[in-house]
């Protein structure tokens, strides 16, 4: 190869043009896309640099896996064993087979509420991520080597991963589905192609964040005002502005800023997850609020009338069905209430992220189990009233039948339910997706062997 065909760093603008032949990346640069030539320096700001990209950078590296681990314990919380996790048909990215514990009952409580306020509270992290290096994003020519290529890929893997799952997460938090595809399926693939690309810019850029974290103090930085406020020097990666402006806000102040709308953006969604007088504060989500004072005065996801059940469903001709095997019992709500009742305090949880802790009474699921001759409770079929849908029947596995406090309730908070709670009857169990505590039990298949 020729020397006009090599392209040594020193011959580079940018530092980095080796890897593919000069003329290459000539040509690309004397050819940039309408609007892009000179458009990073127009972006003057004084603040963007390595170590202020970093620390946004190591605060979302501190804290997106967090959101990550529990995105995934929620989706074995819906039981792929049984397919009935959403999405069901994940290939080999499906999760291991495990009974989802019971205990603690607040377990997908916390989790689910962890996964979604914390994800809210990132997005001023990740928007201040995104501005600090805006200009990079409109590099031109964008690529003069094979690992800028790898990197830029990554890059947009990131980027775009990351806004997929918090457009898509917000549009599923306010139950408004624009995108026309189903939710549940985008943001389980999106979750794992943002996790590669955050794996894979990790592992090239962790290196040039804890250089930059040491370049500064972070102490003297945030003592730093604005009027003492002056660029980086120059790095090998472009962030500095190559003519940087006077600051209008000092490296404090922009971190202060993006900290605090974390912080409030935080209060107005994690009162969805509690109950008092936080509910009240929850002023962001339509389920966030108490609809009412009374004992069935709180959050309904899905109304009776919405499931299309009709008062002859649940009037004096419904019954119960129990099945175990060849055996088959039904029972109307007296006898129900006629049976040994057992009062427990569980929360109910939700997939947008809201939840309650109720009081709830009625007969144990294994008591109805043993009602009907079986004791060897496998994976247990609870079907409603509803003729379709997600919610018209759940699976439960052993453990979560045979908990003590698994139940089928019959009243709450010391009064019958509302037909909107799921009377005649529903099923609440310890630590349970609320999507799976079906409502309007019609009936209940123990699918272990009869005595």
């Amino acid at each position: 190869m020729s020397s006009d065909d090599a392209s040594p760093a020193g011959d580079d603008p940018a530092g980095a043009g080796y890897g593919f032949p000069r003329r290459w990346w000539r040509a690309l640069a004397a050819h940039p896309p309408p609007g892009v030539r000179g458009l990073p320096r127009r972006w003057r700001s004084p603040l963007r640099g390595p170590w202020l990209t970093s620390t946004f950078g190591l605060v979302l590296l501190v804290t997106l896996p967090l959101v990550i681990v529990t995105g995934l314990l929620d989706h074995l919380a819906y039981g792929p064993r049984f397919s009935q996790a959403f999405p069901s048909d994940v290939g080999w990215l499906r999760p291991p087979a495990v009974d989802w514990p019971t205990r603690p009952s607040w377990l997908f409580r916390v989790t689910q509420g962890l996964h979604v306020t914390l994800g809210i509270m990132l997005v001023p992290v990740v928007l201040a991520k995104l501005w600090s290096v805006l200009p990079k994003l409109f590099d031109w020519p964008p690529a003069r080597s094979v690992a800028q290529v790898l990197e830029r890929l990554t890059l947009l893997l990131l980027v775009g991963g990351i806004l997929f799952e918090i457009a898509t997460g917000l549009l599923n938090m306010q139950y408004a589905y624009l995108f026309g595809f189903d939710f549940y399926t985008a943001h389980y693939f999106g979750a794992w192609v943002f996790t590669a690309a955050l794996v894979a810019h990790v592992a090239l850029k962790l290196p040039r964040l804890v250089t930059a974290l040491r370049s500064r103090p972070a102490r003297r930085e945030l003592a730093t005002p604005r009027a003492a406020t002056r660029p980086e020097p120059p790095d090998p990666d472009g962030l500095v502005a190559p003519a940087p402006g006077a600051a209008t806000v000092s490296r404090r102040g922009a971190i202060a800023l993006v900290g605090g709308l974390s912080v409030l953006l935080g209060a107005l969604t994690v009162g969805q997850s509690l109950d008092g007088a936080w509910r009240r504060t929850a002023l962001l989500l339509p389920r966030g609020r108490q609809p009412g004072s009374d004992p069935n005065g709180f959050v309904v996801n899905r109304t009776a009338l919405a499931a299309g059940i009709r008062p002859d469903d649940t009037g004096p001709a419904w019954r119960l069905t129990l099945r175990a095997g060849d055996r088959q019992l039904a029972l109307d709500r007296a006898a129900l209430l006629a049976l040994p009742q057992h009062t427990a305090r569980l929360p109910i949880a939700c997939v947008e992220g809201w939840s309650t802790l109720q009081t709830w009474t009625g007969v144990r699921l294994r008591d109805l189990a043993a009602l009907v001759g079986t004791d060897d409770v496998d994976a247990t079929t609870v079907r409603s009233l509803e003729k379709a849908g997600l919610f018209r029947q759940a699976t439960l596995a052993a453990n979560q039948v045979l908990d003590p406090d698994s139940l089928l309730a019959l009243r709450v908070n010391g009064a019958d339910l509302a037909p909107d709670h799921g009377w005649p009857a529903r099923v609440i169990v310890p630590a349970l997706p609320g999507v799976h505590c079906t409502k309007w039990v019609a009936e209940i298949d123990f699918a272990g062997a009869a005595r």
